[in-house]
């Protein structure tokens, strides 16, 4: 692997803006501001500021990552995908567990939207999430009721959302390798659960560093609370992007 530049680790870092309004995440951002990093915006912050804090971000700089994982019948889910596309999103994501025809509405309301001229900016990446990174081998089997390994689940939804035609999938560091192995090198993978070295791993069980995720070929990093709650998120960030380009 070549030695990343800073603007090409700045350009893999999705920063969590898990905040409870839109005073608080743009605060925050403002602080981010120039760095390169995406913003990702959550349920948390979505549901309490609406599309107004994403107008914002984008006005400010940022690439947004809206992360509201819709999971719901194929029509609602082309619905709600034409809309975030007339938002200007750059990415956002739907579960895989909804099905290949679920997907492929979130696709095609995409589609809907740039055909009737009403997408603001560029066509927004569509990605799948397989398995949360809070789930281990026993909450998969006992409680979600998926048998096989983690790493087996998580494949099998990455080449249902490339048959259904995403750009991606959300998973933990560790899978990355079995994604691109099984679909190609050009298909994203957008991974949370990282965590700088010797801090906390908080509620993440499949977490890795940012380097480890940068070597095992992620293409971008989701890291929320080792940036946000530091006394300097600036300074935390700027370390991370020291670590992932050493």
């Amino acid at each position: 692997m070549n030695r990343l530049t800073r603007s090409e680790a700045a350009a893999k870092v999705m920063v969590a803006l898990d905040k409870p309004d839109a005073e608080e995440a743009l605060r925050l951002a403002g602080r981010l501001e120039g760095t390169g990093c995406w913003a990702k915006v959550g349920m948390e912050l979505y549901y309490a500021a609406g599309p107004s804090v994403v107008r914002e971000l984008k006005a400010r700089g940022f690439k947004v990552f809206l992360d509201v994982k819709m999971h719901d019948i194929p029509n609602t889910v082309r619905g709600g995908a034409r809309s975030i596309a007339r938002l200007g999103v750059d990415m956002f994501n739907v579960h895989a567990a909804g099905g290949a025809a679920m997907m492929s509405a979130a696709v095609q309301g995409v589609r809907d939207a740039i055909e009737a001229g009403d997408a603001a900016g560029e066509k927004p990446l569509v990605i799948g999430v397989t398995q949360l990174t809070s789930t281990n081998q026993a909450t998969l089997n006992d409680e979600i009721g998926i048998a096989g390994t983690v790493e087996e689940a998580v494949v099998r939804y990455s080449r249902l959302a490339k048959q259904a035609g995403l750009d991606g999938v959300v998973a933990s560091p560790l899978e990355v390798a079995a994604i691109k192995a099984a679909c190609g090198a050009a298909f994203l993978t957008v991974t949370p659960g990282i965590r700088p070295r010797g801090a906390d791993a908080g509620d993440q069980s499949r977490i890795t560093t940012p380097l480890d995720a940068v070597r095992g070929g992620t293409d971008f990093l989701v890291i929320g609370r080792p940036i946000t709650g530091a006394p300097d998120p600036a300074e935390a960030l700027h370390t991370i992007f020291e670590e992932m380009s050493s």
